[in-house]
């Protein structure tokens, strides 16, 4: 149900407000172009600068206009438990398919920290649970031993977004926790290795902006035509570099705004993408044939 290209949602904004009219087009967009999944809320979305309302109001949206065509994995992590088990509450009472929650950031909890933090979620309310392991981001790093433990415990934690950039652990957390484990790449320009490892899709910032191109590659990896999918590797690989050459979303908002879906404004502290960003994310739209 969770495989393939998965759209880690950017969230758009016009006049400080979110813009549910282009939300709305944005998915209709995604659904069109063959994207597998979608993801509202999470870090690609601004969920930390979206208030409580937004944040559910995002999350609704979403489940509205998909109508069940694709799974929605909605964004529910926070750093407080019991905040993120009332976002998990209102995503399953909205209809999502699972949620995704983010290991704790700035706490810095232990191992045993974040056994018992998901195991909270777990045993509070009945909606599958994604692990988002991404240290670059929460600091935290949860260890294949730790996430073993929460699989072979807890039958609704059902895989993990890997967004740590390291190849092996796919290898490493399929032994550990077993074939029905879900691995979902948390980085564009590494899915290819990491499905060739045993990964079965990525929660993309790039299909955002490309959505067709990245539902055939990872088609091309679910059906082991590598060498189908290193011909398109090798195409959006220098759109991957271009979505992150400054932080996420700005690059991809901005992309997102050259194609008409939305306008680039993003809260504080995200400050407009620079002069030699916009650049840099035009002229790879150009050669990647996304705009005219």
């Amino acid at each position: 149900m969770f495989t393939g290209s998965i759209t880690a949602l950017i969230t758009p904004f016009r006049n400080g407000k979110v813009d549910e009219d282009a939300f709305a087009k944005l998915i209709e967009r995604q659904i069109a172009e063959g994207t597998n999944g979608l993801v509202p809320c999470g870090t690609t979305g601004e969920s930390p600068t979206l208030s409580h309302d937004e944040h559910r109001r995002v999350t609704e949206i979403c489940i509205e206009v998909a109508k069940k065509r694709v799974p929605v994995i909605a964004g529910c992590g926070s750093n407080s438990t019991d905040e993120a088990i009332g976002l998990m509450e209102h995503a399953q009472k909205a209809g999502a398919d699972a949620a995704l929650i983010v290991t704790p950031y700035y706490n810095k909890p232990t191992q045993e920290g974040l056994y018992q933090h998901f195991k909270a979620l777990h045993d509070a309310v009945p909606l599958p649970i994604i692990i988002y392991n991404i240290p670059g981001r929460s600091v935290v790093d949860m260890t294949v031993d730790t996430m073993a433990r929460l699989n072979n415990d807890l039958p609704r934690i059902i895989g993990v977004k890997d967004a740590t950039g390291d190849v092996a652990r796919a290898t490493r957390q399929r032994r550990a926790c077993g074939p029905d484990f879900l691995m979902l790449s948390g980085e564009d320009i590494t899915a290819l290795g990491f499905n060739a490892h045993g990964g079965r899709g990525c929660i993309s910032v790039t299909s955002n902006v490309a959505p067709k191109l990245c539902a055939e590659f990872q088609a091309a990896t679910l059906k082991g035509d590598f060498a189908k999918a290193l011909q398109l590797q090798d195409k959006l690989a220098v759109l991957h570099d271009a979505m992150f050459v400054e932080t996420s979303p700005g690059p991809v908002k901005y992309a997102a705004s050259l194609l008409g879906l939305c306008a680039p404004d993003m809260r504080l502290p995200m400050a407009p993408v620079s002069e030699r960003t916009r650049e840099v994310v035009k002229s790879t739209l150009h050669a990647v044939g996304l705009l005219g």
